[in-house]
């Protein structure tokens, strides 16, 4: 039995930890994951995916602010971090015997940083994957223990490439964890010439450049849905749009238009974007249609 203490937060975590619950070679100790957040207007408290989980187990839970001051007194064989999302001191990646490990998702050294799935969407790659490293003082530094590739399709979007990424990074960690506490797999170090690197998302990060052309306002679509969504203007309010795809017909650049139905946008090159579902500051979310009778004349 593998004892572990499991560092995470979010969805994609969230299933990992299930997964590694499940393969009955783990017993985890300890989950640390984020505080809970107050969230939406209401400002009601949210537990993390992760939190909720580790409830439904009745695992240990703990919630701390920051690890600046942490210490873990429980010692387990490893640490494993996925989706934590703070700064782990080196005083406690160094606390499990073996050490600790982060599942990323990217091909490191490609997209260190918080956001690997929804850069790699947005600039349209079309092939990433999963990462099992080992961890050191720096962002996704450490030596590689194994990866996996992962193909990505004209529509993914962060949904369906998140969930392809679950499916292969559950088993791969599993066996991954095994081989490296039995000592079957020699760490590879990183080629640290190559590092690329991509930043925490921010609301801003979703306002729609119409100087770009319909693939890339796809593709932001693509890599910010749900969150923080992509936006643009429009009467001096936010309009967020909710559902887009790429149109074949050709209006200018900037302008939002009903065109027999359809409601279109104009992007650079001559090329467009329909938008089938969106929400306007203040309004509850809408189709195209309903969009259309009120507000375009």
């Amino acid at each position: 039995m593998i004892s572990v203490t499991y560092f995470g937060t979010h969805n994609f975590s969230a299933a990992i930890l299930e997964t590694l619950i499940k393969d009955g070679d783990f017993k985890i100790q300890t989950v640390i994951t984020q505080p809970d957040r107050a969230v939406g207007r209401k400002k009601e408290m949210q537990k993390s995916p992760v939190k909720l989980l580790a409830e439904k187990y009745n695992l240990k839970i703990e919630q701390p602010e920051t690890l600046k001051k942490y210490s873990i007194t429980n010692k387990t064989d490893i640490n494993i971090v996925c989706q934590y999302g703070m700064l782990i001191p080196n005083s406690i990646l160094e606390s499990a015997q073996d050490g600790s490990i982060n599942v990323h998702t990217s091909l490191l050294p490609k997209y260190r940083g918080a956001s690997p799935i929804q850069t790699a969407l947005i600039n349209g790659d079309q092939e990433t994957g999963v990462t099992i490293m080992q961890m050191d003082e720096k962002m996704d530094h450490g030596p590689i223990l194994s990866q996996e590739k992962i193909a990505i399709t004209p529509n993914d979007t962060y949904f369906t490439l998140s969930d392809k990424m679950t499916s292969i990074a559950a088993p791969q960690l599993i066996q991954t964890v095994k081989n490296f506490i039995n000592k079957k797999i020699t760490p590879q170090a990183q080629n640290h010439d190559e590092a690329t690197f991509c930043k925490e998302l921010t609301r801003t990060d979703g306002e729609i450049n119409w100087q770009k052309n319909a693939t890339e306002t796809y593709n932001l679509y693509r890599g910010l849905t749900p969150w923080p969504g992509i936006w643009t203007l429009w009467q001096n309010k936010r309009l967020k749009l909710l559902d887009i795809q790429p149109s074949i017909e050709k209006i200018k650049t900037g302008t939002i238009i009903n065109n027999n139905g359809h409601l279109l946008a104009g992007c650079a090159n001559n090329t467009a974007i329909e938008i089938t579902k969106l929400q306007l500051e203040g309004k509850k979310p809408m189709n195209a249609k309903e969009f259309i009778n009120g507000f375009i004349k």
